[in-house]
């Protein structure tokens, strides 16, 4: 019996040391895509614009795309064919999503790439390029971000029917998708 109380009292000491260890270890960032939506919302606070808020239909954009993204190059020669190929897969990202093209239409997607995704460079990229009007345009309201390899994705929802990113009927509307894809940047 004594021979438990030992085990069970040097058991509950290694315990208590583990315990101290691993509280006392910084924490490990674990969502990016939400420091990021952080981040924007401060600038945006600094421009006196509403936070966006995180939106699900276009977060799961705005992974599609990046999906699609994947393995491609930042060498600025690549941006035509990136483009030519989001705007063939655009339907097809919509579609898995469940979002109607026509509710896309005040919506922006902003694709940025940087090596190795370094948090501080992306956050510079949207804020301190031409992306930072979009950023600060207060009837923009909801975000979703996705990431792959060194590009990050932006799209940004409007709470308007046009800019919803809202599941209805599955039309497709070839004006609103090219006026959405007219607004598509890479850089």
């Amino acid at each position: 019996m004594e021979c438990f109380g030992s085990r069970l009292a040097l058991l509950l000491l290694l315990l208590l040391h583990a315990f101290l260890l691993l509280s006392s270890l910084p924490a490990v960032r674990s969502d990016d895509e939400a420091d990021l939506l952080q981040g924007m919302n401060s600038f945006r606070q600094s421009a006196n614009a509403p936070a966006l808020t995180k939106h699900h239909k276009a977060e799961c954009v705005a992974d599609e795309i990046a999906d699609k993204l994947e393995g491609k190059s930042c060498a600025s020669n690549t941006a035509s064919s990136v483009q030519s190929q989001l705007v063939s897969d655009y339907p097809a990202v919509l579609s898995k999503c469940k979002v109607d093209v026509n509710t896309t239409t005040d919506g922006m997607i902003l694709p940025v790439c940087v090596p190795r995704r370094v948090p501080t460079l992306v956050l510079t990229n949207y804020t301190q390029s031409q992306n930072a009007r979009y950023l600060n345009d207060s009837r923009f309201t909801g975000a979703g971000v996705g990431t792959e390899d060194d590009w990050t994705v932006l799209v940004l929802t409007t709470n308007t029917p046009g800019g919803s990113f809202a599941s209805t009927a599955h039309r497709f509307y070839a004006p609103s998708l090219l006026f959405m894809l007219s607004l598509l940047f890479l850089y």
